[in-house]
Protein backbone atom coordinates (compact mmCIF):
# COMPACT_ATOMS: atom_id res chain seq x y z
CA UNK A 1 0.00 0.00 0.00
CA UNK A 2 1.21 3.68 -0.80
CA UNK A 3 0.61 5.81 2.32
CA UNK A 4 1.01 9.16 2.73
CA UNK A 5 1.49 10.85 6.25
CA UNK A 6 0.38 14.44 7.28
CA UNK A 7 1.03 16.54 10.23
CA UNK A 8 2.29 20.16 10.98
CA UNK A 9 5.88 20.28 11.50
CA UNK A 10 6.56 16.54 9.88
CA UNK A 11 9.35 16.00 13.13
CA UNK A 12 7.79 13.85 15.38
CA UNK A 13 4.05 11.51 14.36
CA UNK A 14 4.37 11.38 10.65
CA UNK A 15 8.26 10.76 10.32
CA UNK A 16 7.90 8.23 13.03
CA UNK A 17 4.25 6.70 11.03
CA UNK A 18 6.62 6.58 7.90
CA UNK A 19 9.20 4.81 9.16
CA UNK A 20 7.29 1.95 11.20
CA UNK A 21 5.09 1.50 7.83
CA UNK A 22 7.85 0.93 6.22
CA UNK A 23 8.99 -1.53 7.95
CA UNK A 24 6.41 -3.71 7.97
CA UNK A 25 6.33 -3.30 3.79
CA UNK A 26 4.53 -0.42 2.71
CA UNK A 27 5.60 2.81 0.33
CA UNK A 28 5.58 5.17 2.90
CA UNK A 29 6.29 8.71 2.56
CA UNK A 30 5.35 11.84 5.37
CA UNK A 31 5.30 15.49 4.98
CA UNK A 32 4.14 18.61 7.22
CA UNK A 33 2.01 21.71 6.55
CA UNK A 34 4.82 23.82 7.78
CA UNK A 35 7.35 21.45 8.27
CA UNK A 36 10.03 22.10 11.10
CA UNK A 37 13.74 22.66 10.34
CA UNK A 38 15.34 18.98 11.77
CA UNK A 39 13.13 15.93 13.07
CA UNK A 40 12.89 15.04 16.72
CA UNK A 41 15.65 13.03 18.00
CA UNK A 42 13.60 10.71 20.34
CA UNK A 43 11.67 10.08 16.77
CA UNK A 44 14.95 9.43 15.38
CA UNK A 45 15.68 7.00 18.44
CA UNK A 46 12.27 5.07 18.10
CA UNK A 47 12.94 4.14 14.26
CA UNK A 48 16.86 3.19 14.48
CA UNK A 49 16.00 1.25 17.58
CA UNK A 50 13.26 -0.67 15.28
CA UNK A 51 16.14 -1.52 12.80
CA UNK A 52 15.36 1.93 10.20
CA UNK A 53 17.85 3.55 8.98
CA UNK A 54 17.05 7.10 9.49
CA UNK A 55 19.82 8.87 7.78
CA UNK A 56 17.98 9.95 4.50
CA UNK A 57 15.33 11.03 6.61
CA UNK A 58 14.39 14.85 6.76
CA UNK A 59 10.95 16.84 6.88
CA UNK A 60 9.18 17.81 3.75
CA UNK A 61 6.72 20.03 2.80
CA UNK A 62 3.34 18.90 1.61
CA UNK A 63 3.47 20.58 -1.49
CA UNK A 64 6.22 17.61 -2.37
CA UNK A 65 3.90 15.53 -3.05
CA UNK A 66 1.35 14.64 -5.03
CA UNK A 67 -1.70 13.23 -3.03
CA UNK A 68 -3.64 12.16 -5.38
CA UNK A 69 -1.11 9.17 -6.33
CA UNK A 70 -1.31 7.61 -2.38
CA UNK A 71 -3.98 4.81 -1.64
CA UNK A 72 -4.42 6.73 1.75
CA UNK A 73 -3.63 10.14 3.09
CA UNK A 74 -3.46 10.10 6.73
CA UNK A 75 -3.68 13.34 8.67
CA UNK A 76 -1.52 12.42 12.41
CA UNK A 77 -3.91 15.18 14.35
CA UNK A 78 -3.28 18.91 15.32
CA UNK A 79 -6.01 20.26 13.31
CA UNK A 80 -4.51 19.86 9.76
CA UNK A 81 -6.48 21.75 7.52
CA UNK A 82 -5.37 20.71 3.76
CA UNK A 83 -8.29 21.88 1.84
CA UNK A 84 -6.59 20.99 -1.56
CA UNK A 85 -6.24 17.02 -0.93
CA UNK A 86 -8.66 14.62 0.54
CA UNK A 87 -8.11 13.20 3.57
CA UNK A 88 -8.89 9.19 4.14
CA UNK A 89 -8.23 9.12 8.30
CA UNK A 90 -7.17 11.42 10.65
CA UNK A 91 -5.87 9.52 13.27
CA UNK A 92 -6.00 12.60 15.94
CA UNK A 93 -2.77 11.59 18.08
CA UNK A 94 -1.46 14.17 20.31
CA UNK A 95 1.91 15.85 19.38
CA UNK A 96 4.63 14.78 21.60
CA UNK A 97 6.75 17.36 20.42
CA UNK A 98 8.64 18.52 23.70
CA UNK A 99 7.66 15.94 25.58
CA UNK A 100 9.34 12.81 27.11
CA UNK A 101 10.85 9.77 25.79
CA UNK A 102 8.30 7.83 27.23
CA UNK A 103 5.69 9.50 25.26
CA UNK A 104 7.57 9.25 22.50
CA UNK A 105 7.62 5.58 22.57
CA UNK A 106 3.34 5.17 23.14
CA UNK A 107 2.96 7.35 20.10
CA UNK A 108 5.07 4.86 18.13
CA UNK A 109 3.12 1.95 19.65
CA UNK A 110 -0.08 2.97 18.99
CA UNK A 111 1.10 4.30 15.03
CA UNK A 112 2.15 0.81 14.86
CA UNK A 113 -0.96 -0.74 16.20
CA UNK A 114 -2.92 1.40 13.72
CA UNK A 115 -0.59 0.59 10.84
CA UNK A 116 -1.42 -3.10 11.33
CA UNK A 117 -5.28 -2.01 11.03
CA UNK A 118 -4.47 -0.83 7.38
CA UNK A 119 -5.86 -2.69 4.59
Amino acid sequence: MRILFVCVGNSCRSQMAEGIARLHGHDAHSAGTHPANKISSHALTILTNMGHDTSAMSPKNLDQFNPSEFDQVISMGCGVQCPAIKLDDDWELEDPVGQSFEVFEQTAKEIERRIMLLK
